[in-house]
C-alpha cells in the first residue's frame, strides 16, 4: 500500500465514523481542489453515492467560473446541493471594500451558521487540511464547537493512534476533518491518479498566470505559472517554497486565525 492509499483509506474510514455517530450531517464543498477530492472519497466510502447534502456558502462574489462548474458537476453527478448566503448582509452592502476580516465573518462565518440552523446539522465535514495554514494545523479529525459555534482549540482532546473522539454533550457541533494529513501535493497526486475533475481555473490558460487557491474574485489573486497540467503543477509545488495561500488577502496579519477561532469554515 502506497502513501496515497493509505491516505485514501483513513479519510473514507473518517468519513463513514462520521456518517455512523452524527444523525444529521453535511459536507463543506467550496468547489476548490480540497473539497472536490472530499466529494470524490465521499463516493467512494459510500459506493457511487453521497448520503449527506453538499453545502456551499455563496458570498455572491466568488470568481463566476466556479459558480458555472459547480452547478454543472452537482447535476451531473445528481448531488444535493444546499446554496446558502447572508442575504441580509449582502442587502445591507456588505462587500470587501468593507474590511476583509469584516465581509468573511459577515458572509462565510454568518453565512455558515445560517446554514447550520436551517439545515439542524449535527456535524459537518470539511477539506481542512493541516499543511495548508498554521491555524488549520491545530484542528483534530472531528473538532467540536459551542453553542455558538465557536472554537477553542486549547481544550481539544488529544487524537492518539487513530483513537478518534466521536462521544460529545448533547447539543455540539462538529467539524469532521477527513483531509487532515493531506498535503497540497497529495491532493494534486490524488486528482492525477483518480483523474478526479477540477475547475480549469488551476491551470495556466494562455496568460502565464492561474490560481494556486480559489476564494472570491476581489480577494483572491492568480500567480504566476506556466502550468496547464496536472504533473507540471506537481512540479511546480516541489520547487517552490511560497505559502499555498500567499494570493488570499484575508490570510494576512492573523486574518485566518481570528476567523477561525468565531466559526469560519
Amino acid at each position: 500500500m502506497d502513501h496515497l492509499e493509505r491516505l485514501e483509506n483513513q479519510s473514507i474510514y473518517i468519513l463513514r465514523e462520521a456518517y455512523k455517530n452524527f444523525g444529521n450531517l453535511g459536507m463543506l464543498w467550496s468547489i476548490g481542489k480540497d473539497s472536490t477530492v472530499l466529494l470524490w472519497l465521499a463516493r467512494k466510502a459510500f459506493y457511487g453515492h453521497v448520503p449527506f447534502p453538499l453545502i456551499h456558502i455563496d458570498t455572491t462574489y466568488k470568481i463566476p467560473e466556479m459558480i458555472e462548474w459547480r452547478d454543472n458537476l452537482a447535476k451531473e453527478l445528481n448531488l444535493k446541493l444546499v446554496v446558502a448566503s447572508n442575504d441580509k448582509a449582502l442587502a445591507e452592502g456588505m462587500h470587501p471594500d468593507r474590511g476583509r476580516i469584516e465581509c468573511c465573518t459577515a458572509l462565510k462565518t454568518e453565512g455558515l451558521e445560517i446554514a447550520l440552523k436551517e439545515g439542524a446539522y449535527e456535524g459537518i465535514i470539511a477539506g481542512v487540511r493541516a499543511d495548508e495554514e498554521g491555524t488549520r494545523a491545530k484542528e483534530r479529525y472531528f473538532s467540536a464547537r459551542d453553542e455558538y459555534n465557536d472554537w477553542e482549540f486549547r481544550e481539544q482532546p488529544p487524537e492518539l493512534w487513530d483513537q478518534f473522539k466521536t462521544r460529545f454533550a448533547p447539543g455540539t457541533h462538529v467539524r469532521v476533518h477527513p483531509l487532515l494529513d493531506w498535503t497540497e501535493i497529495n491532493v494534486w497526486e490524488y486528482i492525477d491518479r483518480e483523474h478526479v475533475k477540477v475547475v480549469d481555473l488551476y491551470f495556466d490558460q494562455g496568460d502565464g498566470k492561474r490560481y494556486r487557491s480559489l476564494g472570491c474574485a476581489p480577494c483572491t489573486s492568480k500567480i504566476d505559472s506556466t502550468a496547464t497540467t496536472i504533473p507540471e503543477i506537481i512540479a511546480e509545488l516541489r520547487a517552490t517554497k511560497i505559502p499555498e495561500r500567499s494570493g488570499r488577502a484575508q490570510d494576512a496579519n492573523r486574518g485566518m486565525e481570528i476567523l477561525r477561532k468565531d466559526g469560519y469554515m
